[in-house]
């Protein structure tokens, strides 16, 4: 199996890169992990991953820069239905608009905006770094079992993705009210917290997605 992990200038490539090898092991599958910026290389890969550092529409700009690329993801991933994982900003460019800065269109595969987090506690800060306890939704994902009851995983973000649909919603963390922490609908899964950085219950969700047939 190939996973190709773009490389468009934003995302901790190395460190998604490593995880999803170990994740792979510790399930048995036999996995080539592609950092790539290359479109032909993301067209034969059996998944993708978009991870995302930084602006929304710096992201956003990084991704378009690379020719022919948003082509074949809109051919891959919508089209074709390969399993897709967005991590971060990753997760966020799945929206149809970022509102981080300027408005800024995104590729519209789950409708709805990424906006600016507005914790209801004065005194929890912005952005929203460190580790959290997500709450699920009440139907749990195939991509976050095994996961225990309310993992904890590791953030860094001052927006969040409010999809049009709550239903595409997978789960939540209270940061001085709901923050949006995982996403989804058919093929496409996002994380907004790092997996990669989450240790155990990262793993587990990598190791999920490379096993997942949606």
């Amino acid at each position: 199996m190939t996973v190709a992990l773009i490389d468009y200038g934003s995302g901790n490539l190395r460190s998604a890169a490593k995880s999803l090898e170990r994740a792979a092991s510790e399930v048995g599958l036999s996995t080539r992990i592609m950092v790539t910026s290359d479109p032909d290389v993301v067209r034969l890969a059996d998944r993708i991953v978009l991870p995302g550092v930084g602006a929304f529409a710096d992201c956003r700009k990084g991704l378009g820069a690379l020719p022919g690329m948003i082509e074949v993801l809109e051919e891959r991933v919508v089209r074709a239905a390969r399993p897709f994982l967005g991590i971060c900003v990753g997760m966020q460019l799945m929206a149809s608009v970022g509102r981080e800065h300027e408005d800024c269109e995104g590729l519209g595969w789950i409708p709805g905006e990424v906006v600016a987090m507005k914790p209801g506690d004065p005194a929890l800060k912005v952005p929203h770094m460190g580790w959290n306890q997500l709450e699920f939704t009440a139907q749990k994902h195939p991509v976050l079992a095994g996961m225990g009851q309310n993992p904890h995983v590791y953030f860094v973000h001052s927006y969040h993705l409010v999809p049009a649909d709550l239903d595409q919603v997978l789960a939540t963390v209270d940061y001085g009210g709901r923050v949006n922490a995982v996403v989804g609908r058919d093929n496409l899964v996002g994380t907004q917290f790092h997996p990669e950085k989450s240790q155990t219950a990262g793993l587990q969700l990598l190791g999920n997605f490379l096993k997942w047939t949606p």
